[in-house]
């Protein structure tokens, strides 16, 4: 009898202990293997693009690059790739974000390992899942968005990549020196980004910006 093939998985978390914890859950179920593990969003990016697993559980808060950047540009490189969203939040905004990104599930932090293992099965047949905590609402609003003129598209999916990597960047806080050396442009290039953000969102100053940011589940204060 010929062994079906392991499903091969990716957990990007930048939480060593969240990783360890998943990745022990993980391989102790027959069929599953964890074939690496990512430490923020563009090391994500870059493993998955390496690695090209089944299913990358992907954490939504990481710094530098969001995780739903990550799944956008992941989706966008490798369309066939599962991506299960993991996160604290069960904020309406931040599953609809997800689902927009291309996410195939969104699963809560505390979920029983019961669920964890059910949502990688039901991803790894082709299904999506959402933990059962996240409300009703929140499909019925994404599903309403997706249907033709069921809605207008959110000002910040209107970005492009880059600019999407300039805004959490700012979000976070970061001057524009920072960012031009974090992502190998000039001062200038980031100038003239920052202000097509600006422009975009039809936003006046950075407080304005971090509190968008915010309101559509990028950056996080913490509690």
């Amino acid at each position: 009898m010929v062994k079906d093939r392991e499903i091969r998985l990716m957990i990007a978390d930048d939480h060593t202990i969240v990783r360890q914890g998943l990745k022990k859950l993980i391989e102790e179920e027959d069929g599953l293997e964890v074939v690496g593990e990512a430490v923020d969003g563009r090391d994500a990016v870059a493993k998955a693009l390496d690695l090209m697993p089944d299913i990358i559980i992907m954490d939504l808060s990481m710094p530098g690059l969001h995780g739903l950047e990550a799944t956008r540009q992941i989706i966008k490189r490798l369309p066939k790739a599962k991506i299960l969203i993991l996160s604290m939040h069960k904020n309406d905004a931040y599953v609809q974000q997800a689902l927009r990104a291309g996410a195939s599930g969104y699963i809560l932090k505390d979920s029983a390992s019961e669920e964890v293992l059910g949502a990688i099965r039901s991803v790894s047949r082709g299904d999506s899942f959402l933990s059962p905590a996240i409300s009703r609402v929140v499909i019925d609003d994404y599903l309403r968005l997706c249907a033709p003129g069921g809605g207008t598209r959110s000002l910040y999916d209107k970005l492009t990549v880059r600019e999407r990597e300039i805004f959490q960047l700012l979000a976070e806080g970061n001057k524009n020196q920072q960012i031009a050396d974090q992502l190998h442009v000039s001062v200038k290039t980031v100038e003239t980004h920052r202000a097509h953000i600006m422009d975009k969102l039809n936003l006046n100053n950075i407080a304005e910006l971090v509190k968008y940011a915010i309101e559509i589940g990028i950056v996080q204060i913490d509690a």
